[in-house]
């Protein structure tokens, strides 16, 4: 992926050594053990806490990978400003992107790096440790920069569903169900989120200075299938448990992020309407 200096986002904050350092040194095996919370928001694994008050500066024009992140993040900008003048004939709220080393404050409340890249719909901003990066290639298999821009593109799909309204919906139900049901909500979330994260690359080859190279696409299906929840659980417990899904399984999530690519639509991302997941 080709991307030029132009889709460099203002919305990026360095927060790298801001956030204190984690016991024993790096994720190592734990990805493996609660990587099902990566590309998503878990409360469960964030202790609560207020709003940090920390201002950071935006990350080194050296950096060249957190100047990748600035630029995938952009491109999200001019793909949803797009979609939100065509669809609803108003503004997109642009989200902050956080760098962080080990952990970090969010509106949410203290996260570590071992939940990997997340978004906290209370400050409507997302989060990410570039390690992850690492840990997605070397030990999950999915490498190259698509897969990267894949992870930011699902976490900004969270954020158009804070926006539009969804995120509060799904909360408010999920309150009101058993667990089972809590979890098959999460679920189409997630997948709903994936599927943001297709259309948001159906459309940024559009955008000026955007090039999708050969292979971009393959390694984005790669990425997604590789955080399915079967596969994870097989990996980390030896058998899967799919009563305890909540982020999707390997096809699901796939499936629904083919779909928003195939479609470039939004209208096509319902997952909450859809009887097969």
């Amino acid at each position: 992926m080709r991307i030029g200096g132009r889709w460099s986002s203002g919305n990026v904050r360095d927060r790298r050594g801001m956030g204190g350092k984690l016991a024993g040194g790096g994720i190592g095996v734990v990805i493996l053990t609660i990587v099902a919370m990566v590309l998503g928001v878990d409360p469960g694994a964030i202790v609560p806490s207020g709003p940090s008050g920390e201002s950071a500066p935006p990350p080194a024009e050296s950096d060249e990978a957190a100047q990748f992140v600035a630029r995938v993040l952009g491109t999200t900008e001019g793909v949803w400003t797009e979609i939100f003048q065509e669809e609803f004939g108003g503004d997109y709220p642009e989200p902050a992107l956080n760098l962080f080393t080990g952990m970090v404050q969010s509106g949410c409340g203290f996260a570590q790096a071992a939940v990997g890249p997340f978004y906290c719909p209370l400050d409507q901003q997302v989060y990410i440790d570039l390690s992850f990066y690492q840990d997605l290639a070397n030990q999950l298999g999915a490498v190259g920069d698509f897969a990267q821009a894949y992870v930011i593109a699902h976490e900004v799909g969270h954020h158009v569903q804070t926006v539009l309204g969804i995120s509060d919906q799904v909360q408010q139900q999920r309150q009101a169900v058993g667990q089972a049901e809590s979890n098959e909500l999460s679920v189409r979330q997630e997948l709903q989120a994936d599927c943001f994260a297709g259309v948001w690359a159906n459309r940024v080859a559009g955008l000026p200075e955007v090039a999708i190279e050969p292979g971009d696409i393959e390694e984005a299906l790669n990425a997604a299938s590789a955080i399915g929840d079967d596969r994870l659980q097989l990996e980390g417990q030896g058998y899967v448990v799919p009563e305890s899904f909540t982020h999707g399984s390997s096809e699901q999530r796939v499936r629904w992020f083919r779909r928003g690519y195939d479609s470039g639509r939004i209208a096509e991302c319902d997952t909450f309407a859809a009887a097969q997941l």
